[in-house]
């Protein structure tokens, strides 16, 4: 139908798909080894729009942590989230991070309504998104952030009949939370969307694309979005090549990335709302906590680890909800810089109470030693004087004012001999 076409537009915000059917319409370059790589005529994509200011500068808040399961045989697990493990241990660790009833959920959603307070500062009615991994869940992060905010967010769940008003309706208002399936990350039009939880297990470039275009829709110039990660390998590989044009690779061995699902998996499980967890019933979560990470901008780090709610992730977490792409940067560098002369000072008043107990356990030893000095002096007749050159002269070292803890204790147990 479209043979005698001259021109044709194709417009996606993900230009590549995860199997090797080649996308209709798009040339093929050939390339050595037998494979061959997508070709535009021409690519607008992330990089080009934030230049011109068509979309926001996204800012990735990560967070690991300690997590603890329990398999069905019945033993129990535990490892950080985002260490490099084997692939089931990771999958487990990610999942038990991601239980509504652990605690690194919790704080996790804490920080990013802290965050959402503070651009809302700056854009009044800015609003967040959480995309959970099923229904289930959903309904748990829910509640959850009811509790944290006391607000009853937004709901959207795709058997809800309801659900399309639903969106409609937070679009129009000022309400601070939507919490939503996997599946609405494609379909999302709300604007106003700055701040997003990624509390999915879903690990494919494709959905992350979608997930993250959820919030970089540039209403005015200098607005920032925030994006909140579980620190897994995978997923801030991801967030790092953000702004790297991606192209589609034909004849390539498949790339055996965590849990990754082909674009008919994906599309089922959003149809479904099925989370298609293969490990759902082969563990139980035990525990899980929260550690701020670092932050991700430009494929940089920035910041140290940090303990939920201390002064360092709120260094991070109060970032202005207004910047200019070139600002961040400068902004993230300070806070750094901050929080390292933070921990500087820290370790320096720590030393402090240290060399001051081992002072007074110098001036302890010492008060020992003229004690015992004295009760020998009385016994033998001799001056004192005497008893401390002797002392001097069997086990070395300077007069006792300047003797070390050790040197004094070598006197201590010598008078005692004597005795």
């Amino acid at each position: 139908a479209f043979r005698l076409a001259k021109r044709r537009l194709a417009l996606t915000g993900t230009p590549f798909r995860s199997d090797t059917n080649p996308i209709p319409f798009v040339a093929y370059d050939e390339q050595p080894g037998g494979t061959r790589i997508s070709r535009a005529d021409y690519t607008y994509g992330y990089a080009e729009a934030l230049r011109d200011h068509v979309v926001r500068p996204v800012v990735f808040m990560n967070y690991g942590g300690p997590m603890r399961w329990r398999t069905k045989s019945g033993e129990t697990h535990a490892a950080n989230l985002g260490e490099l493990l084997t692939k089931d241990v990771s999958a487990q660790a990610w999942r038990t991070a991601l239980d509504p009833k652990g605690e690194w959920i919790s704080a996790v959603l804490s920080a990013a309504d802290r965050r959402l307070t503070e651009v809302r500062r700056h854009v009044p009615d800015a609003g967040g998104l959480v995309i959970a991994t099923n229904q289930t869940q959903a309904r748990a992060y829910a509640k959850v952030l009811a509790s944290l905010t006391g607000e009853q967010p937004t709901l959207v769940l795709s058997d809800d009949p309801g659900s399309s008003k639903r969106i409609e309706t937070f679009a129009e208002s000022e309400d601070r939370w939507m919490v939503a399936v996997r599946m609405v990350s494609e379909g999302v039009d709300v604007p106003r969307l700055a701040v997003g939880v990624y509390a999915t297990a879903t690990s494919t470039p494709l959905f992350f694309a979608q997930a993250v275009g959820r919030f970089v829709r540039a209403r005015r110039r200098g607005e920032l979005a925030t994006v909140f990660l579980p620190t897994v390998p995978i997923i801030l590989a991801h967030a790092s090549t953000l702004e790297r044009q991606r192209d589609h690779v034909l004849g390539a061995p498949a790339a055996k990335e965590l849990w990754e699902e082909t674009d008919a998996e994906l599309a089922q499980a959003n149809r479904t709302e099925k989370a298609a967890d293969d490990l759902e019933g082969s563990f139980e979560a035990l525990t899980s906590e929260a550690t701020f990470d670092h932050v991700l901008f430009e494929s940089q780090q920035f910041g140290m680890h940090a303990v939920p709610t201390s002064d360092d992730e709120a260094d991070y977490l109060g970032l202005p909800g207004l910047l200019e792409a070139d600002q961040i940067t400068q902004v993230l560098r300070e806070r750094q810089r901050r929080q390292v002369n933070r921990h500087d000072r820290a370790d320096e008043r720590a030393k402090v109470p240290a060399e001051v107990s081992l002072h007074r356990a110098l001036e302890a030893r010492r008060k020992e030693l003229n004690t015992l000095v004295a009760q020998y002096a009385r016994a033998t007749g001799r001056p004192h004087s005497h008893v401390h050159a002797e002392l001097r002269r069997q086990c070395g070292g300077p007069p006792l004012a300047r003797a070390t803890t050790e040197q004094v204790e070598q006197r201590i147990e010598m008078i005692r001999r004597w005795r």
